[in-house]
């Protein structure tokens, strides 16, 4: 870690991972595989008030859901982004300073905005040579 983060008991971490600053808030767990790299300033919320049927308004008082997040091996989030929780994002998948992950995100993809949509795709040819030569920073 280069930069403070602070993650929950729930939050599973791979191997070379780099984090530049990351707050992981919530119960529901996380799943972060090999390789991951990270910006600064990175959001996961994973926990949300129950609204429907609540016992007040806004919001239930007593009463959260907990919902998982999984980000697959190889994938690098820009400065500022914030993923929610019930999001995968795929293997090797590319993440634009900035965007907001409200849902999944395929593999390779390079995705940034508010929500996050995939606007382009990593080139899978040279991504699997480096995948294969163990080429990892």
């Amino acid at each position: 870690m280069n930069f403070y983060s602070r993650f929950t008991s729930n939050t599973h971490i791979g191997d070379n991972c780099h984090f530049n600053g990351m707050i992981v808030r919530g119960k529901g767990k996380v799943i972060i595989g090999n390789n991951f790299h990270s910006g600064k300033n990175i959001l996961f919320i994973n926990s949300y008030h129950q609204y429907d049927n609540a016992n007040a308004i806004p919001y239930d008082t007593e009463k959260m859901i907990d919902k998982e997040i999984i980000i697959e091996s190889n994938v690098w989030l820009g400065d500022r982004v914030l993923v929610l929780g019930g999001v995968t994002i795929g293997e090797g998948a590319i993440i634009q300073a900035g965007a907001v992950v409200v849902s999944d995100i395929p593999k390779y993809a390079i995705a940034g905005g508010n929500p996050a949509t995939t606007f382009k795709y990593r080139c899978i040819k040279g991504y699997n040579k480096l995948l294969a030569e163990d080429k990892f920073c």
